[in-house]
């Protein structure tokens, strides 16, 4: 008991760090776009650049899960938390911004692979559903994140000085969790298969409820700030409130994920969980007064929270494929709308409106309702 309870404390310290270091850059979107004058557009291009090395790193990280062990890839991968920041704060043109986006597209994209298939394993020596709960401490410090980016955006403290004494902060404990945590086993008869893979008919109807929940999600993360301003008329601080609200929607509901699915079912909770999203999302394109959409925010965070870590830990018990494998194939298809979403968002908010790129939310909370079954083993 002692053992997993360590455990689960290192690899919820590592949803926590990489969640922080996501909601940090997710709230001074406005700031980095402010300071390269990008247009909608040309934001939607530099997010499909951060896409693209994510989908490189999936696979490649789960492959390297499988043979090296999760553990050990998260903790190799999560030392370069820190090194993002920097290098996205003191980017001197847009030429170094794109590379910068496509190196923490990679990073984000392989450690979420690692540490989601070290959290299934921790989930089945406890034999108890956790990965609800490992997901809300990635909801908690995006929260923390987007809380930072508050203060220093409403006291006037520049873009590159948050980023970097944060990452000074990410790095130390980094190197802490690093030194204490253990590691975790190896799957080496694997190692012939492919590294680039599509989730196998099994996993689709799981990969497609992925996608549709991430894709949403990165529509409130990379463009919510930029909504609240473009219409309720906020402040670049009070505009950081949006994906703080967000993110401890999400982790509340994380928190208690778990007791939820063991009480209703895993198909239930996940139909539940759309109707929650599509009443969010109207509220967001009905009023445009900020405590109307914030609360919006809040309950589509709500809705969301539990589709993703349900869709990762059914993808980490499938029969037929490895772990890293089954988790890489359905982040490529399924998390990778994280990443791939946002760009499409700058695309028709260049030609319409942000408002308008918004509903998009509600049709892919209609998606997630009719595709949650295969949530389900049963």
């Amino acid at each position: 008991m002692t053992m997993i309870r360590n455990r689960y404390i290192a690899v919820a310290s590592m949803f926590v760090l990489n969640g922080a270091v996501f909601g940090i850059w997710a709230s001074r979107i406005p700031a980095i776009s402010d300071k390269h004058n990008l247009s909608p557009a040309a934001l939607g291009l530099l997010l499909l650049l951060m896409a693209l090395g994510a989908v490189v790193a999936f696979s490649l990280s789960g492959r390297a899960a499988d043979h090296y062990g999760a553990a050990t890839v998260t903790k190799h991968i999560a030392i370069f938390n820190s090194v993002i920041l920097i290098l996205i704060a003191f980017a001197p043109s847009i030429w170094m911004l794109s590379i910068s986006m496509i190196i923490f597209g990679a990073i984000s994209g392989g450690m979420d692979v690692a540490m989601n298939a070290w959290a299934a394993e921790v989930e089945r020596k406890a034999q108890r559903p956790l990965m609800s709960s490992f997901h809300a401490m990635w909801s908690f410090g995006a929260g923390i994140g987007a809380g930072s980016s508050f203060l220093s955006a409403t006291y006037d403290v520049n873009m590159p000085t948050q980023f970097t004494s944060s990452a000074f902060v990410v790095l130390i404990i980094t190197l802490f969790i690093i030194s204490t945590s253990g590691q975790s086993k190896h799957n080496k008869k694997h190692n012939n298969a492919p590294i680039y893979v599509l989730p196998e008919s099994s996993l689709l109807g799981v990969a497609i409820v992925a996608f549709c929940a991430s894709l949403s999600e990165g529509v409130i993360a990379d463009w919510g700030a930029i909504f609240l301003i473009a219409v309720a008329h906020v402040s670049e601080g009070d505009a950081a409130l949006g994906y703080a609200v967000f993110s401890i929607a999400m982790m509340t509901m994380r928190l208690i994920g778990g007791q939820i699915v063991h009480q209703f079912g895993v198909t239930k909770t996940a139909r539940l969980a759309a109707l929650i999203t599509m009443i969010g999302s109207s509220i967001v394109l009905t009023f445009t007064s900020f405590a109307y959409i914030l609360a919006g925010f809040g309950l589509i965070g709500l809705g969301l929270s539990v589709i993703i870590p349900l869709a990762f830990s059914r993808a980490a018990n499938d029969k037929n494929v490895s772990q890293g494998a089954a988790i890489a194939s359905v982040a490529t298809l399924g998390y990778g709308g994280f990443l791939l979403g946002p760009p499409l968002i700058g695309l028709i908010a260049d030609i319409s409106s942000i408002r308008t790129s918004f509903l998009i939310l509600p049709v892919l909370a209609v998606l997630i309702f009719a595709f949650s079954r295969y949530l389900s083993t049963k």
